[in-house]
């Protein structure tokens, strides 16, 4: 690495460590749009939810090819030429074990969303979906159901989440540069990814990341609360979910404080802990042979269907109410992994030092998706069973209150108290590791790519996520969470396709430096002492 690009990276602004032009910009941005938001009020609700639909139904088919061929270019990534090279060089050693590399990524990657979710989903598409053309068709209905949902949350998520990640880690570990969303486009740039085109870049990425993570923590507050209302019979309202947001802000905020081995990991760890748990146990109480034997055919139905479920645009018939349902659920699905995929990636990147491409793809893209499809057939498949033998209670409070589904689905089921109150812990805790994961990113970004950053700038970053999550739903509910990813994700967008083909021409003119075991001693130290340098900038 030159001395020029290290010397760039060293950047304060007013005495605190930040790029200025992306600190105070984003800042701006962000605080316009969440004031906007207050000011206006109520209004503001029909105005997100008619922008939500005008713009999915303008740039949908977009968002559906885009993520078609990032899945591609994953595929092509984790089995082709490029698969045996390594994060950070031949003698990187991976940072965390596999068992704590997974329980980060399942953490950050899904969380909240999968709990808040994997009840309700299945249940929505097991009674209203366009391929569903006969009502009361309940097996047809129950098999396109957890082909949808696990459409929405399976291999095309992680795709997205794997390329960023492994294009960050790359350009942070082997080329040297810093850890930020620029970096990427230095093959095409130059230099130049310090100067304004660099920081329009980490603007995007920092907004795009604070509200695809605002999308996140207001579902996890709104699921909360419902908990605390079946559990104890709190008040269900904005009030106590602004609460519930400050609180577990104040957690993710200690986490922080303690760093990403101390806090952010263990946390993750016990996450899954506490997840496969749940996971058990909701196995053994509900209807396991058939959870069993739905699971299997599931995954069959997935794969089936995969290329028509894919690249689906509701083309012939997509007037009216179907027109509506793509928008609310798989567009509004690719454009929040899009505005998620900076501080995902970013946050893999950091944690991934060490593994190879292959490695890293079919980590990031397999494990994750097997469990996540299995969390889905276990609380979607109990409550689907529900509804076969005729009991609709679910389906009641799916249309009252999407949040309450869960504990309506444990209700049926023995231990209720004990997997209700288990459950609100789970979704508190998956809501502090991804605001505390969410800060560590924004804060690496608007550092210039710093891991150095002092503990009052984390501080405003995380209490900044939780401020967002707070107005957007107040200001227009779970519409104006999902209005925002979708318009953070469309420049985003753009960016992926240019990252791209950067990674690519990057990956193509790599020569891998030899390992230090080949090279004699004074020249083994000049690469220690020279990677001990970039690690502390």
């Amino acid at each position: 690495m030159s001395e020029k690009i290290i010397r760039s990276d060293k950047k304060t602004f007013l005495g605190i460590k930040a790029n200025g032009p992306v600190f105070i910009t984003s800042l701006l941005i962000i605080v316009a749009l969440v004031s906007t938001t207050l000011i206006v009020g109520k209004p503001m609700e029909q105005w997100f939810a008619d922008t939500q639909n005008y713009v999915s139904n303008k740039v949908g088919w977009f968002f559906i090819l885009l993520v078609n061929a990032l899945l591609i270019f994953a595929l092509y990534l984790g089995f082709g030429k490029f698969s045996k090279i390594k994060i950070g060089g031949k003698d990187a050693k991976p940072e965390f074990s596999r068992m704590g590399w997974f329980a980060m990524l399942f953490s950050a990657g899904m969380g909240i969303g999968l709990l808040f979710w994997s009840v309700a989903e299945p249940i929505f598409h097991f009674n209203s979906n366009p391929f569903l053309k006969t009502p009361g068709a309940d097996v047809f209905a129950a098999k396109t159901s957890m082909g949808i949902t696990f459409l929405h949350w399976g291999v095309h998520a992680w795709a997205l989440y794997a390329i960023v990640g492994v294009a960050l880690a790359f350009f942070t570990f082997n080329k040297k540069l810093p850890l930020t969303i620029r970096s990427i486009f230095h093959p095409l740039l130059g230099d130049k990814i310090y100067g304004p085109i660099g920081d329009i870049i980490d603007i995007i990425s920092v907004i795009a990341t604070l509200f695809g993570l605002a999308t996140s923590l207001g579902l996890g507050a709104q699921q909360i609360n419902a908990g605390l209302e079946y559990l104890f019979h709190w008040e269900n309202s904005d009030r106590i979910q602004v609460i519930i947001i400050v609180v577990v802000t104040v957690f993710a905020t200690l986490s922080l404080i303690l760093g990403l081995d101390k806090g952010i990991r263990k946390l993750s760890e016990w996450n899954m802990r506490l997840a496969i748990f749940l996971l058990v146990f909701m196995l053994l109480v509900g209807p396991t042979l058939f959870l069993c034997k739905s699971f299997i055919q599931n995954i069959g139905h997935y794969v089936g269907e995969f290329f028509e479920l894919s690249f689906w645009t509701n083309t012939y018939n997509g007037v009216g109410k179907a027109k509506n349902w793509q928008s609310s659920w798989t567009v509004f699905y690719w454009a929040w992994w899009i505005s998620w995929s900076p501080f995902v990636g970013i946050f893999i990147a950091r944690i991934s030092k060490g593994r190879t491409i292959k490695e890293f793809i079919l980590g990031v893209m397999l494990v994750p998706t097997l469990l996540t499809m299995l969390w889905l057939t276990v609380f979607g498949g109990s409550a689907i069973f529900q509804e076969l033998i005729g009991n609709h209670v679910i389906t009641e409070a799916v249309n009252n209150n999407v949040a309450t589904a869960i504990y309506h689905l444990l209700e049926q089921y023995p231990f209720t108290t004990f997997s209700s109150l288990l459950t609100v812990i789970l979704v508190a805790s998956f809501f502090v590791t991804s605001s505390d994961s969410g800060s560590f990113v924004v804060d690496t970004l608007t550092s210039g790519g710093r891991h150095d950053a002092p503990k009052g700038q984390k501080i405003f970053w995380a209490s900044m996520e939780g401020l967002i999550a707070a107005i957007l739903l107040i200001g227009g509910g779970l519409t104006a969470l999902q209005t925002a990813s979708i318009l953070t994700a469309i420049p985003f967008a753009i960016i992926l396709i240019v990252m791209c083909y950067s990674f690519y021409k990057s990956l193509t003119e790599y020569k891998e430096e030899p390992s230090l075991i080949d090279l004699a001693e004074p020249e083994k130290r000049k690469v220690e002492e020279k990677e001990a340098e970039c690690i502390l900038e």
